[in-house]
């Protein structure tokens, strides 16, 4: 996979793309913060610290970072609450700019959405923001360990039938950013979170992205400047 560079624009070429979804093609940023929130006074927690560190993981691996000594179990148990809860609070739950059309433009394109949300999860927040759920997916219940391990990513290019290294993956968190690279593969980062955590490239939202088939099976993903 190559890169070529202009003074505003850049291309990756690849075979296929890995999309994470909250932050990436959904902002359910409103929704995170309000369970995270509740959850973090609950037990004690500074709210503004949790959110620092709440974005990306699954949240059974969240609460292990923020309290090492509690019973794994305790997590797990939350962890299906916390699913619960963001499952049916799509309030404020509404497309990244540009995520519509892009998925059109991936349509006949491999590639493959990899969340940590659960399957319930991705599909309410999916419908909330109006956007189809690619046909390959790796939600939390197809992998044992969350972002930041790769393991994900390496999964979906493994259903996509690609090598790692042909894959490119979209995120927006910190966690996301450290899988895809952990899984060798480039990572075009997505809103604010991830401008300040170097990907290989990164944009504003959506709309700076654009993608060309190539006769060759390659793809060129156009990376505009962004602000």
């Amino acid at each position: 996979m190559s890169a070529t560079a202009s003074s505003a624009t850049s291309a990756l070429t690849t075979r296929g793309f890995l999309l994470d979804m909250d932050g990436t093609l959904v902002n359910s940023d409103a929704s995170v913060e309000r369970n995270w929130r509740v959850w973090a006074i609950e037990h004690g927690l500074d709210p503004e610290e949790v959110l620092k560190v709440a974005h990306g993981r699954q949240a059974h691996a969240t609460m292990a970072l923020l309290l090492p000594d509690r019973p794994m179990e305790l997590n797990h148990a939350d962890n299906r609450v916390m699913l619960a809860n963001e499952t049916a609070d799509t309030e404020g739950v509404v497309p990244i700019p540009g995520a519509r059309d892009f998925l059109t433009a991936l349509a006949t394109l491999p590639h493959a959405l990899v969340t940590s949300a659960d399957a319930a999860l991705t599909d309410s927040r999916m419908a909330a923001a109006g956007l189809a759920v690619p046909k390959i997916r790796v939600t939390a219940e197809r992998v044992t360990t969350s972002k930041p391990d790769p393991e994900g990513f390496l999964l979906g290019a493994a259903e996509l039938g690609l090598a790692p290294e042909n894959c490119v993956v979209l995120e927006d968190s910190e966690a996301g950013i450290a899988a895809g690279r952990a899984a060798g593969m480039r990572v075009v980062g997505v809103g604010p979170r991830a401008a300040a955590l170097s990907p290989d490239a990164h944009v504003a939202d959506l709309t700076r992205l654009r993608v060309e088939a190539l006769p060759t099976g390659e793809i060129l993903l156009h990376v505009g400047a962004h602000d």
